[in-house]
């Protein structure tokens, strides 16, 4: 499969403020995110979630987001400080093959991937490296959007989920979306 990625000017449209009508990131995360946490997002783009995922976590909280192309990190890293939140966000610019959260390993209660897995080249890698980050218990919301990802893809991902040790606890209802929320096992050995 090719390795499908957002231009980065598609940015724009996805942090449209309309958007909040179909899908509105603290609704949506509020039940899951709490003051204090450490949370990571993978494909932020220009931080329609990440800013309220800011907001959620608190002054004794932190975002990391992480993503890779450059100009989505510093237009979110501009609207992080318009909107004094930058304070509790750590932008960062990931590889093609690595995220570069080695240095978080067991440190995250939580994680969202917002229509971004099916744009990876490495799926089970990927979860790999995610399970490494997150503390064991911790969750993980995985959302695809339907138009680009059938329900085969998205079992697919799943599958290589369960690989890193997660299981599945919840399929939230998210409109146009197939989501679900995953859980890494506690004890769970992880394989890279």
């Amino acid at each position: 499969m090719a390795q499908r990625v957002c231009p980065w000017w598609l940015g724009y449209l996805l942090a449209c403020p309309l958007r909040r009508f179909a899908q509105d990131p603290a609704k949506l995360l509020a039940p899951y995110v709490r003051e204090g946490m450490t949370v990571l997002e993978a494909g932020p783009g220009m931080g329609f979630f990440t800013l309220d995922l800011a907001r959620l976590v608190g002054p004794s909280g932190r975002v990391v987001a992480v993503d890779i192309q450059a100009r989505m990190i510093a237009s979110l890293k501009r609207r992080a400080a318009r909107a004094g939140l930058l304070e509790r966000l750590d932008a960062r610019l990931a590889s093609a093959s690595s995220l570069g959260v080695a240095d978080l390993v067991g440190a995250v209660d939580f994680w969202l991937l917002f229509a971004v897995v099916h744009e990876l080249p490495a799926v089970e890698t990927f979860f790999a490296e995610l399970a490494q980050a997150l503390k064991p218990g911790a969750g993980l919301l995985l959302v695809e959007p339907v138009g680009h990802v059938k329900p085969a893809q998205f079992e697919a991902e799943l599958q290589a989920a369960a690989k890193a040790g997660f299981v599945v606890a919840d399929r939230p209802s998210i409109r146009r979306s197939r989501a679900a929320l995953l859980l890494k096992k506690v004890g769970a050995s992880v394989r890279g």
